[in-house]
């Protein structure tokens, strides 16, 4: 009884991280990798075990993303490729010594949180902008830091396009699309870590991964529905909780 308790406590948390992620373009990796820590798994095993449980739950959050025409193709390839070379260089160099970002990120992502809001309240209706060359920059920068710090990819790429005007909706549809590619080069790269690991932690993977796959297609149609100003509204405020959160972590605040 008890383990089945547990399977369907994995199944939960798998879920909520994939709802809040499909539908707010971010937080997966942050959720389960701070679960995994709070359970005593190291900090590298903890990134790559979230990494291979976000493997199916992308691939479903980005097929579910793609028939309901919430994908930009050709942004998509413009983040994949980048987003590849930075997360596999961010899984090899994956050390205790990669902490010291942390609070430069947090604090970058709060002003991004900051501007999101200030959008979400602003009386004038934009046409929503093209994103620019900043985008490949962007991608290498976002996948270094989700393999290193076990989560970022949403946060960073989500959070700065969609404060720089880009369509909120096809914001996050892409940039969910994307990360499949980026966390399958990833998890390849974590093969090392996993080695030898990954048994003992499989039940666990697996639960968290049924949880992601069932709440995918429910994520990526709330996105649809959702009216923009509130959602940006709710981006934003979600990044901005998030990062004041790991940096009082950080600093040993809570």
């Amino acid at each position: 009884m008890e383990t089945a308790l547990k399977f369907v406590i994995y199944m939960i948390i798998g879920f909520c991280a994939q709802m809040i992620d499909g539908t707010m373009g971010m937080a997966y990796g942050v959720s389960c990798r701070t679960f995994l820590k709070t359970t005593g798994v190291p900090a590298a095993l903890a990134s790559a075990l979230t990494h291979l449980s976000e493997v199916p739950t992308t691939l479903a959050s980005g097929i579910s993303h793609m028939k309901l025409k919430n994908v930009d193709k050709k942004l998509l390839l413009k983040l994949m490729i980048p987003g590849v070379v930075g997360g596999v260089i961010g899984a090899y160099l994956l050390t205790n010594k990669g902490d010291f970002l942390e609070p430069f990120i947090d604090v970058y992502l709060i002003v991004m949180g900051g501007i999101i809001i200030s959008k979400a309240f602003s009386k004038k209706e934009k046409p929503p902008e093209e994103p620019g060359a900043y985008v490949y920059p962007l991608g290498l920068v976002g996948g270094f830091c989700d393999a290193a710090g076990g989560g970022g990819w949403g946060p960073i790429v989500t959070s700065t396009m969609v404060a720089t005007g880009y369509d909120v909706k096809r914001t996050i549809g892409t940039v969910n699309t994307a990360e499949f590619v980026v966390t399958m080069a990833e998890t390849v790269a974590f093969i090392p870590v996993l080695a030898g690991e990954f048994l003992q932690y499989a039940e666990m993977v697996l639960a968290i991964v049924i949880g992601g796959v069932i709440a995918a297609p429910l994520a990526a149609v709330l996105c649809k529905k959702l009216p923009s100003k509130p959602l940006l509204g709710i981006v934003g405020t979600l990044i901005i909780l998030l990062n004041i959160w790991n940096l009082a972590k950080y600093f040993g605040a809570v």
